[in-house]
């Protein structure tokens, strides 16, 4: 299929401050729809449906799928082993620095095992109930064992945003010695800004050579723009799921990291963006999350347009109200002009030469009375109710006018 792109007229739109975007890239997507995001409160994914979805994201080119906790259970386990076979993407699977989390996850022939400790201290002190020192050892021993089977690996610090500027450098140091290959800097409990995310990625890029990675929670809606601030500073992979689920408000939505990264910063991200409302529909049917209207992207409002002066200059040029640098196409969606308390004439004329008629400018601006009238009884206006007002005025179809 071949890829729609906008890039050549980003920055004739894109005027001003936002023309002068950071470069970045590149920038690869690790997806954990499959880990974090089945995490959800009240979600559980069958076996089919993993495996469906990571069918889905592995067409769609994404670069990882961290397909589950192989330790967790047998069931799990098979999952997680069944992906990695089947899929082309690399497949991961996550583990605590625990001895029977790393085998689990070596065993299940993933082809990255991504280890993690807490590294704050309230996490420390009151969840894992160990020291700093703990930490370290656990860690550095955990990252030995998956080199030593010649496994890819990632090290996350969990709650490294909450963590001692100070020991977060000195566990990431320990375990670079060990030629670990990914540093993931996860916002566990979503406390960080941009900037100050921004700031802690490229001080852990100062002090290692492995590649970073981020992860992002959306308790304050900053997830897709902490893991933007990653990519400025050094990061070159985010951690993502899709319609953004995971634990409680879930994080930085593959949706939304990918596209602002094709639209916003011009990078060519290898996805096939075209796939990605389709992809949103499986994982809200799998999830039973539902998908808000105004989700962006991928909402049901997302390209919807029922204002008079909005519909008309879309329906003129589709830049006028929309992005510009972002389509309906680009990701498998169609654009929709609402009818309801707000439409305007140019919505109405639309939606009735779409149905075969050739109204007057009088008829039209009757029947848009009709359709803002009933959508302001709160009651829904279907593209049905305006043929049935055409009908009931008599207004004539094209093939009468050609007739006559």
């Amino acid at each position: 299929m071949r890829r729609i792109r906008r890039q050549s007229r980003r920055i004739e739109i894109f005027k001003g401050t936002i023309a002068s975007t950071t470069e970045i890239g590149p920038v690869r997507i690790f997806d954990t729809t499959l880990r974090d995001g089945e995490q959800s409160p009240r979600t559980s994914f069958s076996y089919d449906e993993k495996r469906q979805i990571a069918e889905r994201l592995d067409d769609m080119g994404t670069h990882v799928i961290e397909a589950g906790f192989p330790v967790n259970s047998e069931a799990e386990f098979e999952a997680v082993s069944d992906i990695a076979a089947a899929t082309s993407v690399t497949t991961c699977g996550l583990a605590r620095v625990v001895d029977k989390d790393v085998e689990a996850a070596i065993d299940s022939g993933v082809e990255m095992v991504h280890v993690f400790v807490s590294t704050s201290d309230v996490q420390l002190q009151d969840s894992m109930h160990a020291t700093r020192s703990d930490a370290i050892e656990r860690a550095v021993k955990s990252v030995k064992r998956v080199k030593e089977a010649g496994v890819e690996c990632m090290f996350s610090p969990m709650d490294a945003t909450r963590t001692d500027p100070d020991f977060l450098t000195e566990i990431v140091e320990a375990v670079s010695e060990v030629d670990v290959d990914w540093i993931n800097i996860p916002d566990t409990c979503g406390v960080a800004t941009p900037t100050a995310f921004g700031e802690t990625v490229a001080a852990v890029d100062d002090v290692t050579d492995a590649r970073i990675d981020v992860h992002a929670h959306d308790d304050f809606g900053l997830a897709a723009a902490n893991a933007l601030a990653g990519f400025e500073n050094g990061a070159d992979q985010a951690q993502v799921s899709v319609n953004g689920i995971g634990e409680r408000a879930g994080n930085a939505a593959y949706e939304e990291v990918v596209m602002a990264a094709e639209s916003m910063y011009g990078v060519d991200t290898g996805i096939e963006t075209e796939g990605i409302t389709g992809l949103s529909r499986m994982v809200e049917d799998a999830s039973d999350i539902p998908v808000t209207g105004n989700k962006p992207v991928v909402g049901r409002n997302a390209f919807s347009h029922e204002s008079g002066i909005h519909a008309a200059g879309v329906i003129e040029n589709s830049d006028t109200f929309e992005p510009g640098v972002m389509t309906p196409e680009m990701v498998g969606a169609e654009r929709e002009f609402v009818l309801g308390k707000h439409t305007g004439t140019h919505s109405v004329r639309k939606h009735l030469e779409e149905a075969g008629f050739d109204p007057t400018d009088d008829e039209v601006r009757t029947i848009t009375k009709k359709v803002k009238k009933q959508g302001a009884e709160k009651r829904r206006v279907t593209v049905g109710d305006v043929e049935r007002f055409a009908n009931e005025m008599g207004v004539l179809e094209e093939e009468e006018v050609r007739v006559r």
